[in-house]
């Protein structure tokens, strides 16, 4: 298997993180810890303002790189400002105060951060801090259009208590927010630019009264580790989702549903516009024929329930693709126990899908709620490819990258198995 560049879009980016005078410069620390650990190279630019919240040391030690604290600074016998504006990948700048994005918009530069951004041609990112009144002024507003009219990106403010002990919007966004955003930026001309990815994910629930219903053990943790990875290579990503354990990741559609029939429609309503279509959710086999309208009461003996099948959603795309020649790309997956690969292989044909990953789900770490799986993939011209033990995010990326090579018209044995 080559290597895959796109298997953390954080990886070797090269990154200036511009601090500025906030109190929420203690979150920008955290910022630059796990920018850092992704294996971003991350050189941080403070103002002297930022300096009396948080030591320049601080960044230094978590970083490993020297802190710009002056704009004559010097770095290898350059002015440090200019050197660093000639290659980087994104210029964030957490917090932005009202005075830094002024100065951003007039394009002024008196400051090593203002003359860097200048300077730089890398992608901008603001995640805005300040008081409420300071933020909706007309003014911030006007040079925060006037930034995002030239390509900046944003992310925040949120609504929350701010440093004043007051309630309003003016609060920076979280780091975990930060980074995110910072994903979905640098990823955004990836592989899949361009592209509507439709993932679902997570098992359907199928009422058999008011408080009860049949399901099963997903948690959907597989579906969002598709669904960052697919947002991460450029794509535009919706998934539609049953009730799930993990939370959806930033910059995708969440389109929640609970039952296998509302799961259909939403994803027929999806599909005029669907490039790729990945079916990543547990949807139930079988409903209870019938819905109690009351909660159905303890009594002697046993109950019987009858079931009735659900509707095949793959099924129904993969029949309905040769006359609307949509998606372009069909992916499904299969939890097994017994005779995997023959099981899978029926599948991958009665739904007439591209590609079918296939992992047996009693075996340990791999399967529903762990945070690995091992997976045999099968395509439908006959190439068989197993995987060894990963990381459900491994498993994605690694997906992602077949996507991709499918979308240009490659199969399985163009990936070097």
């Amino acid at each position: 298997m080559e290597s895959h560049p796109h298997v953390r879009v954080l990886r070797g980016k090269k990154i200036i993180l511009g601090v500025t005078g906030g109190i929420a410069a203690y979150k920008a620390v955290t910022v630059a810890s796990r920018l850092t650990q992704a294996g971003a190279l991350v050189d941080v630019l403070m103002t002297e303002a930022a300096q009396k919240f948080v030591a320049p040391l601080t960044f230094s030690a978590l970083t490993g790189r020297t802190v710009a604290t002056d704009l004559w600074s010097l770095g290898n016998g350059q002015i440090m400002h200019v050197a660093l504006a000639r290659e980087v990948d994104l210029f964030l700048v957490a917090p932005a105060t009202a005075n830094t994005i002024a100065k951003l918009a007039l394009g002024l530069a008196d400051d090593p951060l203002s003359a860097t951004a200048l300077a730089s041609r890398g992608s901008l990112l603001l995640a805005p801090a300040m008081e409420t009144g300071m933020w909706l002024n007309p003014i911030t507003q006007q040079h925060m259009q006037a930034l995002i009219q030239r390509g900046a990106f944003t992310v925040g403010p949120m609504a929350g208590r701010l440093a004043s002990g007051a309630m309003g919007i003016g609060r920076m966004a979280e780091p975990p927010q930060i980074i995110e955003m910072a994903r979905k930026v640098l990823g955004r001309n990836g592989p899949l630019a361009g592209v509507h990815v439709v993932i679902t994910a997570g098992g359907t629930q199928e009422p058999l009264d008011p408080v009860r219903f049949v399901s099963n053990r997903s948690t959907g943790k597989m579906g969002m580790a598709l669904a960052t990875s697919a947002r991460d290579f450029g794509a535009e990503v919706s998934v539609v989702h049953s009730p799930l354990q993990v939370a959806v990741p930033f910059g995708v559609t969440s389109v929640p549903v609970r039952t296998a029939a509302e799961m259909r429609a939403a994803t027929f309503d999806l599909l005029p516009s669907t490039d790729v279509l990945i079916g990543a959710a547990a949807v139930a086999d079988y409903r209870p024929a019938t819905v109690a309208d009351q909660k159905i009461k303890k009594k002697s003996g046993s109950l019987d329930i009858e079931l009735v099948r659900n509707p095949d959603i793959l099924g129904e795309v993969g029949a309905q693709r040769q006359q609307s020649g949509r998606p372009q790309v069909m992916v499904g997956f299969a939890a097994e126990t017994e005779d995997l690969l023959t099981n899978a292989k029926a599948k991958l044909e009665s739904k007439k899908l591209d590609l079918i990953l296939v992992n047996d789900v009693s075996a340990p770490h791999s399967g529903f709620g762990t945070e690995t799986n091992q997976v045999t993939l099968l395509d439908k011209w006959g190439d068989v490819l197993p995987w060894p033990l990963l990381s459900k995010d491994e498993v994605a990326d690694r997906l992602m990258v077949w996507v991709a090579r499918r979308i240009q018209g490659k199969g399985l044995a163009d990936l070097g198995a």
